[in-house]
């Protein structure tokens, strides 16, 4: 057996994007679109289809999409324009964290100066050039009033003006870190930053298929160093940015970490898949089963850890009992009708207990299908993660899982397959010259 996975392959392997497969993917983003222009007629209609919406709510975001002007800032005001911001804003940054994890996957393997992971470097280098769209949408949603509104309460006018009807004296308090100019200016940081060292990870990987020798991968490896300081500060902070400011009067010290898993084994789990769907097209030859099993003990670890940040994050809440800290998890358990009850508990359900279970075996962690069964589980999981992160804030009673939810879904994944896949056509599939390559050839665990 050892022997099979020392048989040395190709090693010049050029991706197709087929147009067919191109017009796939077009044709299932205007599908998506679609979704949701039908989705969001049959609410306004009152017709409900799909889960954790009644009827009679979901006419009620009716009349109040009608009233949205004099809805929009209101803290508890939900209209069924509320709902549909949520669902664009909550797919913007669960892409943004797969697609910037890849970078982030790269960096720390150049930084330990890993070997085993070489031939499958392709894979996630592809991914972070979909932060240009996922940041271009966070950006617009944040610059247009009326959506900016909806999403973060502390923008309403005049909450942190003493003496207005609106005054909030505890998101005052938080003037100096939520405030329009100083928010713009962070998020464009985070995508700027992230994009521009990716962009040279990237460039220097591909120079080094031309160039051969170390002077890349020195380059890299100091790099990869300056990514994951950047990282280090922003993945934090933009967890605080994106998700956490979103209830303003929530806060969590365990947060960022809690933000961070969820996005870094969601960028795991998609790597995963990828490949997995590469081999089955007769990509990525020299990837055996000792990389795919290496990949998998990450995506069980993580999971672990995940999990662990979770619980600690709640038992600490339950324990100490606080008001201000316990309104969140009294709005996901009972809030609004009990509508995220069930999104709650099936985002542990899918990336605790079926992963764990799935991916304990060495066996598992060997086999495509049961590799695909524990990607599926992850990157559903951790989409209702960040559902129930996002949408009791922003849609409130008005929040449910449909026809506008699966094609805004739709839409977002059809445009990131989109672009992991042009990006894999403009390098060979396998790094021809990095140093470790004869290492990663005969990785064997």
């Amino acid at each position: 057996m050892a022997h099979d996975n020392h048989v040395i392959h190709s090693l010049d392997e050029q991706y197709e994007f087929t147009a067919s497969a191109k017009s796939k993917l077009i044709i299932a983003g205007a599908i998506g679109l679609a979704l949701v222009a039908i989705g969001a007629f049959l609410v306004h209609k009152g017709w409900n289809i799909g889960a954790w919406q009644s009827p009679h709510e979901a006419g009620h975001a009716a009349a109040g999409h009608e009233a949205a002007g004099h809805a929009a800032g209101e803290h508890h005001g939900a209209t069924l324009l509320s709902r549909i911001i949520a669902n664009i804003w909550l797919n913007a940054v669960y892409f943004t964290g797969i697609a910037v994890v890849g970078a982030f996957f790269v960096a720390y393997n150049y930084l330990a100066q890993s070997g085993w992971y070489v031939v499958i470097k392709r894979v996630p280098e592809a991914f972070p050039q979909f932060i240009v769209f996922t940041g271009a949408i966070i950006l617009a949603l944040f610059l247009i009033p009326a959506s900016r509104h909806e999403i973060f309460h502390w923008t309403s006018e005049g909450i942190m003006t003493p003496g207005s009807a609106n005054y909030d004296e505890i998101i005052a308090g938080k003037s100096w870190y939520l405030n329009f100019p100083f928010f713009l200016a962070r998020l464009c940081f985070y995508f700027i930053a992230w994009y521009w060292v990716q962009n040279i990870l990237r460039k220097n990987s591909i120079l080094e298929d031309v160039n051969g020798g170390l002077d890349h991968y020195w380059k890299n490896f100091k790099f990869g160093i300056v990514f994951l300081v950047i990282f280090a500060v922003t993945s934090s902070t933009a967890a605080w940015d994106l998700s956490l400011s979103i209830d303003t009067h929530w806060f969590s010290t365990m947060f960022g970490w809690y933000h961070l898993a969820s996005w870094h084994v969601s960028g795991l789990a998609t790597m995963m898949l990828v490949i997995l769907l590469l081999k089955d097209k007769g990509y990525l030859s020299v990837v055996n089963d000792s990389h795919i099993h290496d990949l998998g003990k990450l995506m069980f670890g993580f999971s672990v850890f995940w999990t662990y940040v979770w619980f600690s994050q709640y038992l600490l809440i339950f324990y100490a009992n606080l008001p201000e800290e316990t309104i969140y998890f009294r709005e996901r358990f009972t809030g609004f009708g009990g509508r995220y009850w069930w999104p709650f508990h099936l985002n542990l359900l899918f990336n605790f207990f079926v992963p764990f279970l799935v991916l304990m075996m060495r066996r598992a962690k060997r086999t495509s299908i049961m590799l695909k069964v524990a990607c599926a589980s992850i990157l559903i999981g951790h989409w209702f993660d960040f559902y129930q992160m996002h949408m009791p804030g922003i849609a409130k009673d008005q929040g449910g899982i449909g026809i506008i939810e699966w094609g805004t879904t739709l839409f977002f994944a059809s445009a990131f397959i989109y672009s992991v896949s042009t990006q894999l056509t403009k390098a060979n599939l396998v790094p021809q010259n990095h140093p470790f390559l004869e290492e990663s050839l005969h990785h064997d665990i």
